[in-house]
């Protein structure tokens, strides 16, 4: 195996554009002959995926291994932290909960020594079968009152012995302050890591920040090792559900318009990403009751806390809408939280989610469910109803659902369970996790709305040619070969 020191990305800011870096430089590295794995000590994500083993770790590390053409695991991310509301978080330590904590006892409680030294042990094992690892920081590196808890960003980095370099974003402007502050908030053993500096989301001609770049050169004693212009059109799965407030949040005419119902705790908004890319359908996010009831389509998606969500939109007066569109011949489908959502009941009695014990749902699916500790974690293949196609899917859940004895099962997996309720080609639920990735599931979708074909899409294939395009691109405004070179030190090729 060729071996080069790890090489870490942090950022000045949140959403600098680490994450498409890191996913980039994966593929990069897999392309040159290398072996490289994406690591990240600790991530904060509602959108999380199912290990093949069994296990959870947050979906950025799944779609960085995934442009190193490798398998995830619980390595590449150690620690993950699923926000509940009410400044809660759900811990998963290698890959399974271990319990809540509020923000204060996380970042309060003994430094998060024993999670620091887990998150090491993790890289270790990494890097004993992967070289180089592709390392990612969270938030700025420079945030001085978390920065003796913090276990992922410049405490990681020393410990691993990573080649630094800081990402900025240019865009949102003061780019100089706060490049030049995040490197002089270090202190000097700190400073030591950074070997570059990435511009990234420039806009306009990137020879136009050629004084720029000589300036912060001067100021940092960094080198600039890119100037990265800003894109639209190179598709990488978005980390965090934030991006949908920049998203469609309205109907239009001429399309199969689909509303994602907008809720405060939605998780795993990735499984709608297939859908947004075929041209038969309108996609878009919404809790207002006058834009859902333009859709044809209305899904309800997975939530980390359910019973809160489900609070929300009834407060919204959504669930009396959705029964009255279903009436009215509408679609109307549920997957995870969502699906729970629609049954009869759910119940809590352990308060797991909350002081809330007992709830009534929508009722449009004969089950009911109770929110247990156990969480369910498993990639999964399956047939949908009886379309004898291959699907894949993946389940991330807590809570145990009673289905009625007369309710028709929607999939069948490949080891042998049934999940989900089909009540029509309108009414469904699911806790399957991705069962919208799977085309002929979106052709039956569809089809009451449409009879226009499209050309065979690939989902998987699709991502795997836009990581190669992020490559290139990376690769025309960045100094990879300087890169290489500072990993090269002290490290056996």
């Amino acid at each position: 195996m060729r071996k080069l020191k790890p090489i870490m990305f942090v950022g000045t800011c949140s959403d600098a554009g680490k994450s498409v870096v890191n996913a980039g430089f994966c593929r990069i590295l897999t392309q040159d002959g290398y072996k490289p794995a994406p690591f990240k000590a600790q991530n904060m994500s509602l959108n999380s995926y199912a290990t093949p083993d069994g296990c959870e770790i947050g979906r950025a590390q799944a779609t960085q291994a995934e442009a190193c053409g490798i398998a995830c695991q619980t390595d590449m991310n150690p620690v993950l932290l699923k926000p509940s509301g009410e400044m809660m978080s759900q811990v998963i330590l290698n890959g399974k909960p271990v319990g809540n904590r509020s923000a204060y006892e996380y970042f309060r409680k003994d430094d998060n020594a024993r999670l620091f030294d887990e998150a090491f042990a993790a890289f270790e094992r990494l890097s004993s079968c992967y070289s180089p690892i592709v390392m990612e920081g969270a938030g700025s590196i420079s945030e001085l009152n978390l920065k003796k808890r913090d276990i992922v960003n410049m405490r990681m980095a020393a410990r691993a012995g990573a080649d630094v370099y800081l990402v900025a974003d240019i865009d949102r402007g003061g780019v100089f302050a706060s490049v030049y502050g995040s490197i002089m908030l270090l202190d000097d053993e700190e400073r030591k890591l950074i070997k570059g500096i990435v511009i990234n989301k420039f806009r306009g001609d990137v020879r136009l920040f050629d004084e720029g770049r000589n300036m912060i050169e001067n100021l940092t004693g960094v080198p600039v090792v890119g100037v990265v212009p800003y894109f639209k059109d190179i598709y990488i799965e978005d980390e965090d559900s934030v991006v949908i407030d920049t998203r469609n949040s309205y109907a239009i005419e001429g399309k199969v318009n689909v509303a994602v119902v907008k809720l405060p705790q939605m998780s795993n908004f990735t499984d709608f990403n297939a859908l947004g890319f075929d041209k038969r359908a309108h996609l878009f996010y919404s809790d207002d009751v006058e834009q859902i009831q333009k859709a044809d389509i209305v899904i309800l998606p997975g939530s980390k806390s359910t019973i809160k969500d489900l609070l929300f939109i009834k407060e919204k007066n959504i669930p009396p809408l959705l029964k009255s569109m279903h009436e009215n011949g509408k679609t109307v489908l549920g997957i995870c939280g969502g699906y729970q959502m629609m049954g009869i009941e759910i119940s809590d009695p352990d308060e797991i989610e909350g002081s809330v014990k007992h709830i009534e749902g929508i009722g449009l699916l004969p089950l009911k469910t109770v929110i247990t500790k156990d969480k369910k974690t498993v990639q999964q293949q399956f047939k949908f109803l009886s379309d004898d196609s291959l699907c894949s899917g993946y389940e991330i859940h807590m809570g145990l659902s009673e289905v009625a004895a007369s309710a028709q099962p929607l999939i069948k997996t490949n080891d042998g369970h049934t999940d989900g309720i089909y009540h029509s080609d309108k009414c469904w639920g699911t806790y399957m996790h991705g069962v919208l990735d799977n085309k002929n599931v979106i052709d039956r979708v569809l089809l009451p709305y449409t009879n226009e074909k499209v050309k065979e899409f690939s989902y998987a294939e699709f991502k795997d040619h836009e990581y190669n395009r992020l490559a290139d691109h990376l690769r025309k405004h960045i100094n990879v070969n300087a890169i290489y070179e500072n990993a090269r030190l002290n490290a056996d090729e």
